[in-house]
Order: C-alpha cells, then structure tokens, then sequence
C-alpha cells in the first residue's frame, strides 16, 4: 500500500458524498463540438453525389474533399445546383466528371514537390552499423524516398485559403504517401527519427515548426493539416519530436520557440473533455486522459461510409455519440480496433471515449517529463519542478489504474458512465484482452528504469503470443480492422524496440533486437526501418530472409 494511502482511506468517504452530488451533473457531458465551414459542407454533398454517379468498391470519399477550387465557392455551388439530374435526383457520371474537370483541381494539386535542400544521395555517417552490402543498397533506397515525399504548400493556398480544405504552413512538409497528402500529427515523429538517420535535421526542424504553428491557430496540434481536422489531435508526440531533434543538434533557439506551445498543447490535453477522475481502491483520487473529438456528426472525408454504419442507430443522440466516437478513434491514430469496442468485433459498439488508454497517458507522461526537462534548458526552473511533480502524479495513476500484477501488463480502463465526475476504479472495468499498447509505457522512463518491472514487462511479453514471425501483432483478434491481428504497424515495432532496449537489460535488448530483425514506402515505416538500422547495424555475414 503507497505511503499515503492512509490519507487517501480518510478521503474515500468525501470523494464518495461528492460522487452522489455530482454524478448527474450535466456539465460534465456538455460537449466541446467543433463547427464546419461552408466549403466542406459543400464539398461533403459532392462526395455524396459523386458515390451515387460513380459508386463501386473503389470509391475513395477522401478525394472529394481534398479537391482544390478552381473559383469561389459561390461559383462552384452556383453550377452544381444547375447540373442536369434524374428524377430520383442524381447526376449522370458524364456530367458530373465534366464538372468536377472544370470547376476542380486533382487532389493533391495544392502540395508541391520540393526537394530538401538538406537531402544528399549518400549523408556522411549514414547508418555505420549496416555492412551488409543489399541491405546497405536497400537502406539508401529508403533514404531517398524522404526526396520524393517531401512537399511545399502551394502558393495558391497561401493566396486563396477559402478555396483549398489544405491548411496553409509555413515549412516543407515530408505527407505519408499514397492517398494521404497532407501533414499527419503522429506519424511524423517517425518520420522525423528516419530524418535525423539521415542526417536531414532542417527537414526535420520545419516539421516542427509546421506543427508548432497548428498550435498558435487552434490551441492543438491537428490530426491532420486539412480543414475537416479541426475538431480533434493524434496522439500528442510533439515534444518528443523536438526532444530527438534537440538531443542531435543541441538547438537551445528551438527549445526556446517550443516551450510555449508546448505548454499550450498541454492545456489542450489537460482540459476538460479529455481529463477524467479516478477514484482508486485505496480511496487516492487521480487524473488520467482519454481521447475525445470535438465532433458528433460524419466525418467529412468518410461520410457515406460513417452514416451507413449510423444507420443501426435510431435516435439522433445515439447516431451523434456513434459519431463522436469514431472521431474520437480516429484522434487515437487506432483506426479502427477491437480495443475500441463494447462488444467485438460490432463496428457499432465503438465507445472510444469510454476508454482511458494506457498508451494516451504514457504520451502525456513522456510530455510532462520533456516540458520539464526544456524549461530546465531555458533556466525556468519553476516550470521544471511542477512539470516534474505532475510526471509523477501520473506515473502513480498509471500503476494504480492500469497495472495489471497478474498479466504483468497495464492494461486499458473502461468508463461505466462518461457523465460522471468521479469515477470509482473497479477491477472488471480493465479491458483484459490483449494489445501491443498494452507495453507502450515501456517507452517512458519511469517505467522502463525499473529493473525489476523490465523483467516482469519482458517476461509477459514474451509470452503473450503477440510476437510473431514478423515482428509485434497489434492484437490477438483477427476482426478484419487495420488495428488489429494480423497488422503489425511500425510505431508500435518502435516504441517496444526501444524501451526494450533504453532498459540496459541483455534479455530485453535481445528481445528488442529478434524484434526488430523480424519486422519489415509508408513514411512513417521509413523512418522506423532507418532508426532501427542505426541502432542495430546489420553486419555482412547476417542472412536476409523474407
């Protein structure tokens, strides 16, 4: 039993009264909900129209809102309500394609190909450890693709704003490819770790630098750099990034600009739609977060598909909190899992903001610890000490509510009721299944300096059945969704790997190692495989298998 928990005892009678006081309090379930705009209420009636005129399998409802303006949104509306229709109302595919050639740009038409002036074909001191001829060969074909995914906002967006759902940002922006062409929040740590593998730290410095000025506009990092963003964050890996960055170059003038808006995105994360109190079973009283969108309607770049899944619900609260909850997976950089789920593999059961993620707070924690460690950079040691104590705090919260002594994991908390103030910690309420985020706390100091609990973590992990052949399952439900078995996705190899290692374990470094052997064009899976050789090298007379 902690030191205090004597106290705590004393308290649990006073936090209980206040239960009964507050629990039917209405403030509580009051939701932040953030409004649209004009453009993507327009552009959200093309995606519908364009899925009635083109419809198939490979309809992608993306597009339609990434689509630039060619002219004023009042032109563009002007001529949509004039196109021909059926009598059921719809647009023939012609006409409509003849629209969309005119009055649109292609998606994508707003980002322009840069090449970073820091890039080189072959860095000096690239990747010592790899001496294996075809594995070096392929490494640099890995660093070169940074060339081609790196981009510049357009000078159009920066002129006519109203006319692009693309957000205007000061730097180079390195998107992670394929249908994804804009900035994302989360992955970009990872990209910036394959960044400074390749020695390209001004690349990586505008990344920031982008991502700091989300923070000056809207009080948070977006999940992504487009409008229909606004209404949630990723996982909050900011100042990690600036943490690796700082660690390479020593940029104290890069501390200094970050400190503010680090604490602002701290706020942010800190507010009251995403912090939840717990009341544990030694009456301690703690302060976790959880994710939660400002948001309770369709998301704009997956409406058809979001509504249909509505559908199933009668009521508009219900279809409004179903809609919340997908957005609110979406802000978990999880979507879609089983985690997220009352009864899985049922899509319609998501209650995201029903979950206290394990690895949310363990991002929350690593920020509180890299806030203070730059306002000691910067001489404010004030800042340093608080932020310090609040790490604390967690870490205590964290093993109170998450840890698991029998599975020797932590594992994720589920709400019974988000409308209540307090809630009181039951041991039914731990989501038991596993997940790789089940490890994620391993990543954070705290945890992974315990010699003791590294060897329990490690021991769990290697028989909990998620490390495969190639390399970390996210889970152990084969649901069909992206975050679940058999997928296994580069940040998760990564954050294991690491901890692992940064335990100065041999048993964990050799389990992070088989790890990251076994795992292997997405941007943020560059930047692992780049951090992973750096690490480990591969020497020449180690076989390569597939």
């Amino acid at each position: 039993m902690p030191e205090n928990s004597h106290i705590c005892t004393w308290l649990i009678h006073l936090s209980l009264t206040l239960i009964t006081v507050t629990a039917t309090s209405s403030s509580h379930c009051s939701m932040a909900v953030t409004p649209s705009t004009s453009l993507l209420s327009f552009l959200q009636r093309l995606q519908k129209t364009a899925f009635e005129a083109f419809g198939g399998t490979d309809f992608d409802p993306k597009t339609y809102v990434d689509v630039p303006l060619k002219f004023p949104l009042s032109v563009t509306q002007d001529a949509f309500q004039k196109l021909p229709r059926n009598a059921n109302g719809t647009v023939a595919a012609e006409d409509l394609k003849r629209f969309l050639e005119a009055y649109f740009g292609a998606a994508g038409d707003d980002l322009v190909h840069l090449t970073p002036h820091d890039f080189v074909r072959e860095p000096e001191g690239f990747l010592p450890k790899v001496k294996h001829p075809r594995v070096r060969a392929w490494a640099l074909q890995v660093h070169w693709l940074w060339k081609n995914l790196t981009r510049k906002v357009s000078d159009a967006v920066q002129a006519h704003p109203d006319l692009h759902t693309l957000l205007p940002l000061p730097g180079s922006v390195v998107i992670p490819g394929s249908r994804f062409r804009e900035v994302y929040y989360w992955d970009s740590y990872w990209v910036i770790r394959g960044l400074i593998a390749s020695k390209m730290h001004d690349t990586a410095t505008a990344i920031v630098t982008n991502l700091i000025s989300l923070i000056e506009q809207y009080g948070f990092v977006l999940n992504g750099a487009r409008a229909y963003y606004t209404n949630r964050s990723q996982p909050p890996l900011l100042s990690a990034m600036i943490y690796e960055i700082y660690r390479t170059t020593g940029d104290v003038e890069l501390v200094k600009r970050s400190l503010p808006a680090l604490l602002k995105e701290y706020e942010f994360w800190n507010s009251d739609i995403h912090k939840v109190t717990i009341l544990d079973a030694q009456g301690c009283t703690h302060t976790l977060n959880r994710y939660n969108a400002m948001w309770d309607k369709p998301r704009p770049e997956s409406s058809i598909k979001d509504q249909e899944f509505a559908s199933n619900f009668s009521s508009v609260s219900e279809k409004q909190q179903f809609y919340r909850d997908l957005a609110s997976a979406a802000e978990s950089g999880w979507d879609f899992s089983t985690r997220w789920m009352r009864n899985p593999p049922n899509f319609t059961t998501l209650a995201t903001t029903s979950v206290i993620p394990v690895d949310l707070n363990a991002f929350v924690l690593g920020m509180e610890l890299n806030i203070a460690f730059f306002a000691k950079v910067v001489g404010d040691n004030g800042t340093a000490e608080r932020f310090l104590e609040n790490a604390d705090l967690r870490k205590k919260a964290m093993d109170s509510v998450f840890w698991n002594a029998n599975m020797k994991q932590w594992l994720d908390y589920w709400l019974e009721n988000t409308c209540e103030e307090v809630h009181v910690w039951k041991n039914g309420r731990q989501n038991k299944n596993v997940f790789a985020s089940n490890f994620v706390p391993l990543w954070m100091r705290p945890f992974y300096s315990d010699t003791s609990l590294v060897a329990s973590v490690v021991e769990s992990l290697k028989t909990s059945d998620l490390v495969r052949a190639a390399g970390v399952a996210t889970s152990l439900t084969d649901s069909g969704q992206q975050w679940d078995f058999p997928n296994g996705w580069a940040p998760l190899q990564h954050m294991l790997v690491e901890g692992l290692l940064k335990s100065g374990s041999q048993e964990a470094r050799s389990l992070a190692e088989e790890i990251a052997i076994r795992w292997t064009g997405f941007g943020w899976s560059n930047g692992v495989v780049l951090a992973f050789l750096e690490e480990f090298g591969w020497p020449e007379d180690r076989n390569i298998e597939c």
